[in-house]
């Protein structure tokens, strides 16, 4: 297989988990969500503007090679209880380490906090907790037994149409743009917190759900330069109100 194919099947792989990943993070903020989102709004769960989360599509890749990997992981006999169980434990702490590692990137790097587990038991820097653990293993189990045979069906019948490359490489191109976007408009919302406060991070998801209580943002947004300003302006007025401003206007309503 040349590393092309390799490299547009790891995109096909990426693309898929990110999406799926969105929707189930869209549909667990809506109705189980009850700390950062109390109001029950529908919220956008990633940086992005589209609908990815590139998490949940590094996880893709990591777990699908775990999956063509798996009798070097493990020394047990392929199929019983106990090589299943070490199976999804590895691929939880995978999911874990790849969730570890891209809240510390956004916090340390931007000063943009994508997700707070601060107040969850037993979590690290609010990055990570042992609750999300067991989600992650609960959704590495639906994967290892659900999703994987199709997986494998989608890639072997990927490199017998490789026409279809075309696809995947226009979601390439729609994901690079917004990628841009989204970190030009991190990289301003940077500053303008820093000039506020050095030491903290911005909370993007709580600042995402009271922004769409007030109606300030719109859920998808077009890609311009008068959508930016509005928007950075919107996220400044965010970080500039004190919290006793915060209450007086949701009491207003």
């Amino acid at each position: 297989m040349t590393s092309y194919k390799i490299f547009v099947i790891a995109a096909f792989l990426f693309f898929t988990g990110s999406v799926l990943g969105w929707f189930i993070e869209l549909f667990y903020r809506k109705f189980f969500e009850r700390v950062q989102n109390p109001q029950k709004c529908w919220v956008n769960p990633g940086f992005l503007t589209g609908p990815w989360l590139p998490v949940y599509g590094f996880g893709a890749l990591a777990l699908f090679a775990m999956s063509f990997v798996e009798t070097f992981i493990s020394g047990l006999d392929k199929g019983g209880a106990a090589h299943y169980a070490l199976m999804i434990v590895f691929m939880a702490l995978i999911m874990t380490g790849i969730e570890f590692a891209a809240g510390i990137i956004f916090i340390k790097g931007m000063k943009i906090r994508l997700w707070d587990y601060t107040e969850e038991w037993g979590n690290l820097w609010g990055i990570i907790c042992p609750k999300y653990a067991l989600f992650w293993a609960a959704l590495s189990a639906a994967y290892y037994f659900l999703l994987f045979p199709p997986f494998l069906d989608l890639v072997m019948w990927f490199i017998e149409h490789p026409w279809f490359s075309f696809v995947v490489g226009t979601l390439f191109g729609i994901f690079v743009v917004d990628c841009a976007f989204s970190l030009r408009l991190g990289t301003a919302l940077r500053k303008k917190a820093m000039q506020i406060d050095k030491a903290s991070a911005i909370n993007i998801q709580k600042m995402q759900t009271v922004l769409r209580q007030d109606r300030v943002v719109k859920f998808f947004s077009a890609h311009s330069e008068r959508f930016l300003t509005e928007k950075l302006q919107s996220f400044e007025d965010f970080i500039s109100r004190s919290p006793a401003k915060m209450s007086a206007s949701r009491g207003d309503k």
